[in-house]
């Protein structure tokens, strides 16, 4: 059995072990691969693990002895799915993995907004502190986020976890979902949730129906100085727009893991825009999220070597 992980430093930078792997079969791992040197690394594995580098019908047809393409991240988009069923080739990714750290990003966010704490711990070791004439100041207005209305739009096991922390600090929840479940307490439609909410986060997949979801019309039925987190999907907001609306004001913040295209480009209208926060893509990147799903990659793999694969999505 060849194995071949084509952009291994994603998951594994040198912190953790393939050692596992190793166990399988014969193991080579690339760091990062170019589209152009897809063909040349796989043509002929049996199984190619991978995160961001797409797999084609060019690819497949190049590489008759792949079989297996398993997917380390829970999107898949990446992966021609048809093409991968015309070659029999089984496709298989990791879902909620990331739930905690993803969860935990999203009321970092929050936090940040609330109490503005970089800026005011570089305002103190500036010296801010020792000239106050007063025994406290702040460089911005503090708010708390008991009694907010939070937002969620899609409710899988990141959505219901921020959730079950927004209650915790004593927030109103309301959500939208095409899959309606018991335990949501106040379920609404898309313009209710864009009316009332205070903060808005997103967790619903990029499809045809949620792709630019959030534009300038959503935007504008938006309650007025409301804040909008996106931790699921780029293409879930026009970029611009959400600069547009944050430039007038009518957007208090924009906070986001993920945008358009990544690695980023330099003309990302996001870029130095006001009153937003970008991470680049860190809401798995804890060594206990990149464990846990280094642990689901091989356990993928050898089930589905023992014949009886789990978690395919092709």
């Amino acid at each position: 059995m060849k194995i071949t992980i084509l952009d291994g430093n994603a998951v594994n930078p040198g912190d953790l072990s393939w050692a596992e792997l190793e166990k399988l079969g014969t193991l080579t791992v690339y760091p990062r691969t170019g589209p152009a040197e897809v063909i040349s690394r796989i043509g002929d594995s049996d199984a190619v693990l991978l995160n961001k580098v797409s797999i084609t019908e060019e690819v497949l047809a190049a590489c008759p002895s792949l079989k297996y393409i398993g997917v380390q991240a829970t999107g898949y988009n990446v992966i021609d799915l048809e093409a991968c069923r015309r070659h029999k080739v089984t496709v298989t990714n990791v879902p909620s993995y990331s739930t905690a750290g993803v969860a935990q990003l999203v009321f970092s966010f929050i936090s940040e907004w609330a109490c503005h704490v970089q800026l005011h711990s570089d305002s103190v070791m500036a010296g801010g502190w020792v000239r106050s004439p007063d025994f406290v100041y702040w460089e911005k207005p503090l708010f708390e986020i008991e009694g907010k209305t939070l937002g969620i739009f899609g409710y899988g096991s990141i959505g219901s976890r921020v959730a079950r922390i927004a209650k915790a600090y004593g927030m109103k929840v309301i959500v939208c979902t095409r899959t309606p479940k018991p335990e949501i307490e106040r379920p609404v439609d898309f313009d209710t949730l864009l009316r009332e909410s205070d903060f808005i986060s997103l967790h619903a997949p990029l499809t045809d129906k949620t792709k630019e979801i959030i534009n300038k019309v959503s935007l504008a039925k938006m309650k007025k100085g409301a804040y909008l987190i996106n931790t699921a999907r780029g293409g879930l907001v026009v970029e611009q727009d959400v600069r547009a609306a944050l430039e007038e004001g009518s957007l208090a913040g924009y906070a986001a893991d993920v945008v358009l295209q990544e690695p980023m480009s330099p003309d990302c209208p996001l870029l130095k825009a006001p009153n937003c926060l970008l991470t680049p893509h860190i809401a798995w990147a804890s060594v206990e999220t990149r464990r846990r799903l280094m642990g689901v990659v091989i356990g993928n793999l050898r089930a589905w070597m023992d014949g009886k694969p789990e978690n395919v999505v092709s």
